[in-house]
């Protein structure tokens, strides 16, 4: 194998081995907490870890179209896999979103906030966004199954699965994926920043002990960190991809750091947000104290 394949099947394989048990972890852990408290983020976290894992169950597809074995997705699985492989990176990206929308609001206005804290909201909000997600996802899926199976959009030319496409075809592709990137990624992206910019404001300048505030400002910037870090690349070549009229070859090594948040979400959420919400509810508390 070339050295993307290599590295692309170490990175798969690493995120089933760290992602399974993490989000399986950390799912019960949310499910014991609602079962307790059921509170608008930990609905987002536990959306977010169905996402991750039904993202890393797909995940030996994958591996096994790129292994040593001569195997070829099915025609018929491959716009169902991608429907999946896809729709579950930009699902993670929009609850990420979400609970920072949560903790920002739950911070900034914590009177006003009270009166939309419900759970049912959230569940609303959740099916949305899955609604969302899933109208993006099935619109290409349709696109795809309407076709010609001999200008299969996801098959492409070759033998692998949504590659080596024609002219043609990312005439039709490279605007779909830029629409993708842009309501489903930059958005998201900007609505993030602005959230955890105005938590950080919130925490430096409450009265919190310096150590909790600085621990929570460093789980602000490493959630903010991985959402940067991990889809950003993947939908940056979506951007460049429609500019050149081109299938950037550097797309599927872009894709690979979309895998890794499978396994960063559960570390983030289960060892560090603790100290992130704690920081949070103690100084949105103390701002009700002053405005009452």
């Amino acid at each position: 194998q070339d050295l993307p394949g290599i590295i692309s099947f170490v990175v798969y394989g690493a995120t089933i081995l760290l992602g399974l048990p993490s989000n399986l972890l950390a799912l019960y852990v949310f499910y014991c907490r609602a079962k307790a408290r059921l509170t608008p983020n930990l609905i987002y976290m536990i959306n977010l870890c169905v996402s991750d894992l039904v993202f890393v169950l797909f995940l030996p597809l994958k591996i096994l179209e790129m292994g040593p074995v001569d195997w070829t997705m099915p025609s018929f699985l491959c716009p169902l896999y991608n429907l999946i492989h896809f729709g579950t990176i930009y699902a993670s990206a929009c609850f990420l979103t979400a609970v920072s929308v949560g903790r920002f609001l739950g911070a900034a206005y914590p009177i006003h906030y009270q009166v939309f804290k419900r759970p049912r909201y959230s569940c609303l909000i959740s099916l949305g966004i899955w609604c969302l997600v899933g109208s993006h996802g099935l619109l290409i899926f349709a696109l795809e199954t309407s076709r010609d199976t001999n200008s299969s959009l996801f098959a492409g030319k070759g033998l692998a699965c949504y590659s080596n496409f024609s002219d043609g075809q990312l005439a039709l592709l490279a605007p779909v994926r830029l629409e993708l990137s842009v309501v489903l990624f930059f958005f998201p992206l900007a609505l993030t920043s602005f959230c955890y910019a105005g938590c950080i404001r919130v925490l430096v300048g409450s009265h919190l002990h310096l150590r909790k505030k600085h621990r929570a400002v460093r789980v602000a910037v490493a959630t903010l960190s991985v959402f940067v870090l991990c889809f950003g690349p993947y939908n940056i070549s979506h951007v460049v991809g429609f500019i050149y009229k081109d299938d950037v070859w550097w797309r599927s090594v872009a894709l690979l750091p979309s895998a890794c948040n499978a396994f960063l979400d559960p570390l983030i959420f289960y060892f560090m947000s603790p100290a992130m919400d704690d920081g949070l509810k103690s100084s949105s508390r103390a701002k009700t104290i002053i405005i009452l």
